[in-house]
């Protein structure tokens, strides 16, 4: 309890906790963009009720890793040797993960260009999932996703309450925002193919991570965010074209 309060006190650690939130939400989009495009897979009565379990999921996963610090620490430490490179388990896992994104991001890619054969896409079988696998396949992002969060928060400060502060602000985050961002990704079918370009482009830098080659994560998220401002353009421009349109017919009746 009195560590507790020295950390209230201390204006370092509020710094701490902050660039922690922001860092984990921002982690957290990541994850969160996968969980949407998932959960829109399965019937409509089922999708709130997979990303509250998947993001639930993501929660325990988070808080679970936390309570092994130690350990988790133990996971950068390099366990073998490939014509000099060395790799740890963290790099592995991040290698595992990231060829797991881009395989099924490039996997729906093709189906949605290629919209004759429809006989698998994202998720498997079929144009739809079961809901038993697409919380299996969240859980295996949400693993990947969680090392790399919680690697990144011991890396930012040594006090584990702000990691669990920090951690849980960006769950809640996740939980309010799967909701609107996944029906919004439904109503809008060119976000997703930009959608999936972002799982593209994370999983290539969960890949290049894991090899050793530093990607800032800040190139990565101002690409995102300039090619979502693109689409937004694009979708005022197509509304505004679309009322045009409207307005002609409704002068042409008249």
């Amino acid at each position: 309890m009195q560590d507790i309060m020295l950390l209230v006190q201390d204006p370092a650690a509020w710094v701490a906790l902050i660039t922690l939130v922001v860092m984990e939400v921002v982690l957290g989009i990541d994850n969160l963009i996968f969980i949407s495009i998932l959960t829109n897979k399965l019937p409509a009565e089922s999708r709130e009720k997979a990303r509250k379990i998947g993001i639930g999921l993501a929660l325990v996963m988070r808080l679970g890793l936390l309570g092994t610090v130690a350990w988790i620490v133990q996971l950068t430490t390099p366990v073998f040797e490939v014509f000099g490179n060395s790799f740890s388990w963290k790099d592995l896992i991040l290698i595992a993960g990231g060829l797991f994104l881009v395989w099924k991001a490039t996997k729906e890619i093709h189906h949605s260009v290629d919209p004759v054969d429809h006989k698998e896409d994202m998720v498997g079988q079929g144009v739809s999932t079961t809901f038993a696998a697409a919380i299996g396949q969240i859980l295996v992002l949400d693993l990947v996703f969680s090392v790399d969060s919680i690697i990144t928060a011991v890396g930012m400060t040594p006090h584990v309450p702000i990691m669990i502060i920090a951690v849980v602000t960006a769950v809640i985050v996740m939980l309010v925002a799967a909701n609107p961002l996944a029906n919004f990704i439904e109503k809008n079918p060119t976000i997703i193919m930009l959608a999936l370009a972002f799982l593209l482009m994370i999983g290539t830098t969960l890949i290049a991570e894991g090899m050793g080659v530093h990607v800032p994560k800040g190139y990565v998220y101002a690409a995102m965010a300039f090619s979502a401002l693109v689409e937004v353009l694009n979708m005022v421009a197509r509304n505004a074209r679309q009322r045009k349109h409207d307005a002609s017919k409704r002068d042409t009746v008249h």
